[in-house]
C-alpha cells in the first residue's frame, strides 16, 4: 500500500543547489537579486540602443537583440523562483512548477544554441562574402533565421519536457540543482528512462556537438579570409566584429562541455550546480557587458541614450 500511495500522489521536488543556511539567506538574496536586476538592466540598455540607433539596424544587431531578449528570459525562468525559495526558507518546488521550469529552460538553452550558430553564419557572410552580404542577409532571411531559432527551442523543449512529465516519480525527490533540468529528473524516475535518455542524447548531439562543430568550421573559414586580407588594420577591424561572439560562444559551450563531458566524482553534483548557475545566470549578466565593451557602435549608442536622459548641464558639471 505504501508503494502504491507513493506513485499515486503528486511528487514533490526539493532543490538542493542552494544550502539552507539561515545566516546566509540575506546575502544570498541580495546576490541573486543583484544578478537578476543587472541582467535585466544591461540587456534592456542594449536593446534600447539597438532600437533607437538607425546605424545599428543591421543583421548582426538584430540577432544581438534576440540574444538580449533570450538572456532576460533565461534568468526570469530561474532566479525569481530562487528568490522566492530564499524568502520562504524552503527549497520545495511542485511537480508542475518543476516541469514548467524544465520546458522554459530547455526552450532558452536550445534557442541560444541556434542563435549562436546564426550569428556565426552572419559573421561568415560579412567577412568571407562581403560584397554579397546585403543580398544574402536580407531582412526576410534574418526574420526566418530568428524565427527558426525560437521555433527550434519550442519544439525541442516539448520533445524533452513532455516525456519527462509522463514518467512516474516517487513522492519525495532531491535535485542537486538551483532549478529543474531534464537530466536530474531522469535520474529520479522510478521507471525505465532509456527512451528519454535517447531523446536527450540526440538533442545534445544536434544542438551541442553539431552546432558547436558548425561554429568552429565557420571560424576556420573566417580566419582564412582574415589572413588573406592585405591590410593589418582591415584584419583587426574585421576580427573585432567577431570577438564578442567568440567570447560568448567560448563561455557558453565551455560551461556545457565541462558540465556534461567531465568525469564524475563524489562532489560532481555540487560542481554541476555551480556550472549550471554559470550558464543560466552569470553568462546572461556578462553578455551585455561583453558586447558593449567590445563594440564601438553599441557604446556610442548607449552614450547617446544616457546623454538624452541626463541634462547636458549635469554632464558639464561632472567634468
Amino acid at each position: 500500500m505504501a508503494v502504491n500511495n507513493q506513485h499515486n500522489t503528486t511528487p514533490i521536488f526539493v532543490l538542493l543547489g542552494l544550502d539552507n543556511v539561515p545566516q546566509l539567506c540575506s546575502l544570498s538574496f541580495v546576490c541573486f537579486l543583484s544578478i537578476y536586476l543587472m541582467t535585466l538592466v544591461g540587456n534592456v540598455i542594449v536593446l534600447t540602443a539597438i532600437v533607437s540607433d538607425a546605424r545599428l539596424h543591421s543583421p548582426m544587431y538584430f540577432f544581438l537583440a534576440n540574444l538580449s531578449v533570450l538572456e532576460m528570459s533565461y534568468t526570469t525562468v530561474t532566479v525569481p523562483n530562487i528568490l522566492n525559495n530564499i524568502l520562504r526558507q524552503s527549497n520545495i518546488i511542485s511537480f508542475w512548477a518543476c516541469i514548467s521550469q524544465v520546458y522554459l529552460f530547455t526552450l532558452c538553452a536550445t534557442t541560444e544554441c541556434v542563435l549562436l550558430v546564426v550569428m556565426a553564419y552572419d559573421r561568415y557572410v560579412a567577412i568571407c562574402i562581403p560584397l554579397r552580404y546585403r543580398i544574402i542577409m536580407s531582412q526576410a532571411l534574418c526574420l526566418r533565421l530568428a524565427s527558426t531559432a525560437w521555433a527550434s527551442g519550442v519544439v525541442n523543449s516539448i520533445v524533452q519536457s513532455l516525456p519527462t512529465s509522463l514518467l512516474p516519480y516517487c513522492s519525495f525527490n532531491k535535485i542537486d540543482r538551483l532549478y529543474c533540468e531534464v537530466q536530474p529528473l531522469l535520474q529520479l524516475s522510478c521507471s525505465d528512462t532509456s527512451i528519454n535518455k535517447m531523446l536527450t542524447t540526440v538533442s545534445a548531439l544536434v544542438f551541442g556537438v553539431g552546432f558547436m562543430s558548425f561554429i568552429l568550421v565557420t571560424y576556420v573559414f573566417i580566419v582564412v579570409a582574415l589572413l588573406r586580407m592585405p591590410s593589418l588594420s582591415g584584419r583587426l577591424k574585421a576580427f573585432s566584429t567577431c570577438s564578442s561572439h567568440i567570447t560568448v560562444v567560448t563561455m557558453y559551450y565551455g560551461a556545457l562541455i565541462f558540465m556534461y563531458l567531465r568525469p564524475t566524482s563524489s562532489d560532481s553534483h555540487k560542481v554541476d550546480s555551480v556550472i549550471s548557475a554559470v550558464y543560466c545566470m552569470v553568462i546572461p549578466v556578462l553578455n551585455p557587458i561583453i558586447y558593449s565593451l567590445r563594440n564601438k557602435d553599441v557604446k556610442r549608442a548607449i552614450r547617446k541614450i544616457v546623454q538624452i536622459k541626463i541634462p547636458n548641464n549635469m554632464w558639464r558639471g561632472n567634468v
